[in-house]
């Protein structure tokens, strides 16, 4: 089933997502640590290269639009939308015959937010102020939901599923590692920090989203301390040390500039580009980076890669990545890519020439991606990139264990969970058996060292034991489920999740799919009774339940449902709708008392 927690969080076509529900919620035996519970969420600027000044919010559905301007302030409501327009320190909020103004105003319900011809619906707590007639929007992410965009967004055609865990791990590196110079949220969404897509129009939702999964947690550490990461899209060749990039930089043993065959194994990257001293003086004279009346630009130091460090205008020595910055904001980054490169004047023009795109420092995408299609694992990747370093649990810094056995592998970062080991074999023979289906894959079992970290690597609620999507199973601590016995129902309920999503066609009904599990997993409890909940409302109600309470009617819905298939037409004909879907005739069967 779809939790409430991953009906705000995750995408639209996860349909293939359930959880092994509690009739309490589990106490983790380990403490959470302060970081890990200051971690769980992080506060993006939203459209922060727009500078907008007035942008339009609107309530999902026929919801009224319920605002607050402070704690324990009462809500403002609007029953239509909203224009919220900048006014220098302040907000001004008019619609639905109402006008106020306010510092700040915070939403916390499903809104739509509208400007600069773009419209983006966010399920997220979403908070705007303004600073000198400017709307400053922030909103909070899970931060698991976040590297899911950024990856989302990041990346390219020519990455795959190995290429793109390497990125999901050096982006939540760079999101925990180190601030980001900003104050009203913790990162932008732009190049600045790391591009954010608010919409999902690039096809590349799916992938990323099983790459964040399937290292969620994971950061790059260094000698048991975290490490910082970086990536750009392509190093031309030859990857930057952090001290050619960033003056104020320290050498980094994981950072060095060093070749990269990869990057250069199917073809170099060089870039030209034409550019007039008027557009480069007006372009740096918005950072007031160059006095006016400058002539000539020359390189004055260049760091090991070959890039450029330093220039000069004239007298005056700039720093070349600044420049970089200050030419993309203002005339587009295809003009100087790269810091990589060669000027040369004539009359009023300036040719610039040269290789690569991005800063170069760390992970090189097109790299990456060559090196992924030459079946290498993301472990290789970043150890291609940062070496000395490895991916490993944010909070505890020790590195996932694998376990093998027929059918599926366990993760874990404890290894005394290799005890288990037979239960979970035990649980798949069961679910196997019980279905009459069998895995044409193997199942990764992920079992997190805690509640708080299985909430925030799956944003499943703490009040459900297990998670799975696909063929991935996120579990809460197994000393735990095993403690309070409900280590074999749980796995065999989600291995049971594995077989039955694999099986179902595209069409077939999440209750039918969700009501097997349960009719399966427990073959000898008691059928509900008939419930009142109708079996035309009982997806909806399974994708957004908002409670336990919630949650738990309509399984049991799902499992009378099921029960009723199976008891009126057979085992056959229900694995048939399962397949392809219920016919109009048995579903009018169904419905009836």
């Amino acid at each position: 089933m779809k939790s409430a927690a991953h009906q705000f969080y995750l995408p639209a076509f996860l349909l293939a997502m359930c959880v092994c529900l509690l009739m309490q919620p589990i106490k983790s035996e380990q403490a959470t640590s302060t970081a890990s519970a200051n971690r769980a969420t992080i506060r993006v600027g939203m459209w922060t290269l727009w500078h907008d000044r007035e942008i339009r919010l609107k309530a999902s559905g026929d919801e009224q639009l319920a605002l607050t301007a402070c704690a324990g302030c009462p809500a403002l409501k609007f029953s239509g939308p909203v224009a919220v327009k900048a006014s220098g320190e302040a907000l001004q909020l008019v619609g639905a015959g109402q006008s106020t103004t306010a510092r700040r105003i915070e939403v916390h319900s499903a809104v739509t937010l509208t400007a600069h011809n773009e419209n983006v619906t966010l399920h997220n707590p979403v908070a705007i102020s303004a600073r000198n007639g400017a709307l400053i929007i922030a909103v909070t992410l899970p931060i698991e939901t976040y590297v899911e965009r950024v990856v989302a967004s990041e990346s390219g055609n020519d990455d795959s599923a190995e290429s793109l865990k390497a990125l999901a791990i050096v982006v939540r590196s760079f999101a925990l590692h180190e601030p980001h110079g900003h104050t009203d949220y913790n990162l932008c969404d732009s190049t600045h920090c790391q591009l954010l897509h608010w919409g999902r129009s690039n096809g590349r939702w799916r992938a990323a989203h099983e790459a964040t999964l399937a290292t969620t947690g994971e950061t790059l550490w260094f000698h048991g301390q975290r490490a910082l990461a970086y990536f750009s899209k392509d190093c031309g060749g030859r990857t930057a040390s952090p001290a050619e990039i960033w003056p104020r930089a320290h050498p980094l043993p994981y950072l060095p500039s060093q070749q990269d065959r990869y990057c250069t194994a199917s073809s170099g990257r060089e870039w030209a580009s034409q550019i007039s001293r008027a557009d480069l003086a007006a372009a740096l004279a918005t950072r007031n980076m160059a006095r006016p009346g400058w002539r000539h630009i020359t390189i004055s130091r260049r760091g090991d890669s070959g890039r450029a460090v330093s220039l000069r205008l004239d007298d005056a020595e700039i720093n070349a990545e600044d420049f970089r910055l200050a030419i993309g904001q203002s005339l587009g980054w295809s003009k100087i890519p790269s810091t990589w490169f060669e000027v040369n004047e004539q009359g009023d023009q300036f040719y610039f020439h040269g290789r690569g795109w991005g800063h170069g420092v760390g992970l090189c995408q097109k790299g990456a991606a060559a090196m992924a299609g030459q079946n290498q694992d993301a472990v290789q990747i970043l150890a291609q990139y940062f070496p000395g370093a490895q991916a490993a649990d944010e909070i505890t810094g020790r590195t996932w264990q694998s376990f093998t056995r027929s059918g599926f592998v366990l993760q874990t970062l404890d290894s005394a969970d290799a005890a288990y080991l037979p239960d979970l074999e035990r649980a798949r023979a069961e679910a196997a058996q019980r279905s009459g289906l069998n895995m044409s894959q193997p199942v990764t079992i992920r079992t997190f060292p805690s509640t708080a970290a299985f909430r925030n690597g799956t944003n499943a609620p703490g009040w459900v034991a297990a998670f799975t999507e696909g063929n991935w199973i996120g579990t809460q601590p197994l000393r735990t489920l095993a403690s309070r016995h409900l280590l074999d129902s749980t796995m065999r309920h989600e291995y049971l999740h594995v077989l039955i999503e694999e099986y179902a066609g595209p069409t077939a009904p999440l209750w039918l799919r969700e009501g097997l599990v349960e009719l399966w997993a427990e073959p000898d409890a008691k059928i509900p009774a008939a419930p009142s909940i109708d079996i035309a409302k009982l997806d909806s109600m399974l994708a957004h339940s908002q409670t336990e309470a919630e949650s738990t009617a309509a399984h049991r819905a799902a499992k009378y449902y099921a029960s009723r298939l199976i008891a009126r037409y057979g085992r056959e004909e229900a694995l048939s709708c399962l397949r392809s879907g219920l016919p109009s005739e048995v579903v009018f069967t169904l419905r009836q008392r």
